[in-house]
């Protein structure tokens, strides 16, 4: 059912004819009628279904504008490696002790970042960490020796691209709160960031198909692709 807040928004905006970001940002912004500081999210969908392969998009791309959300990092090291997680200001931190707390479900973090000759341990807790997507990969920046990189990049505004198996790929830009211009560039950072993985997909046709924006109790709006890809 839905509430009386809600019943004042504008209606099928779905149907509207496509707009660009920054002449969209200001409907948006007129419908964030609750009293918290709402997400702006973007839903994607791609064109996954290929004939001989099904597209599998799996990255992570820095905001520059950052997310406006706070992170919990975990690091698991070596014990040579504990002051570094320490300087890097990680928030959960350790070697075989801690992974046991992983093991026995202490998963008081939402990012998890991982050296190299640690992962062959962490590994074994793929049934753990898999189902919540928390498993440290190298080609997303989370195996690695590089421990304040990789902290302050989730903590400065990281975040992971991925579709599911029907092609859609839901994420949030920003907050209410942010001005325009943040939110532009958190957009852009996003679309560069698809633009780059097409190049290396084998795909016919563009890669992404739609683009709806809207706020967490908003209503949605079509985004006009500045270009094909």
């Amino acid at each position: 059912m839905k509430s009386k807040r809600y019943k004042k928004l504008p209606e099928n905006t779905k149907e509207l004819q496509a707009n660009t970001i920054d002449k969209i940002l200001n409907l948006i912004k007129t419908n964030c009628t609750t009293k918290f500081d709402e997400s702006i999210d973007l839903s994607l969908r791609i064109n996954n279904k290929q004939k001989k392969n099904e597209v599998n998009l799996r990255t992570v791309v820095n905001l520059p504008g950052g997310t406006g959300k706070s992170v919990k990092v975990a690091v698991v090291c070596e014990e040579s490696k504990i002051n570094e997680a320490k300087e890097a200001n990680a928030d959960l931190f350790g070697g075989d002790e801690f992974i046991e707390k992983i093991k026995n479900g202490s998963l008081d973090f939402e990012k998890l970042i991982c050296t190299p000759s640690m992962m062959i341990k962490l590994s074994k807790l793929g049934k753990v960490l898999g189902p919540k997507g928390l498993m440290p990969n190298p080609k997303l920046g989370s195996v690695t020796n590089d421990i304040k990189k990789a902290v302050n990049d989730a903590k400065a505004g990281q975040i992971e691209i991925r579709n599911d198996k029907d092609g859609n790929i839901g994420l949030s830009i920003g907050k209410k709160s942010f001005d325009d211009g943040k939110l532009v560039k958190n957009y852009n950072a996003v679309i560069d960031a698809l633009e780059k993985e097409k190049s290396n997909l084998v795909i016919k046709g563009d890669l992404i198909k739609q683009i709806f924006i809207t706020s967490t109790m908003g209503v949605a709006y079509k985004i006009k692709l500045d270009k094909s890809f």
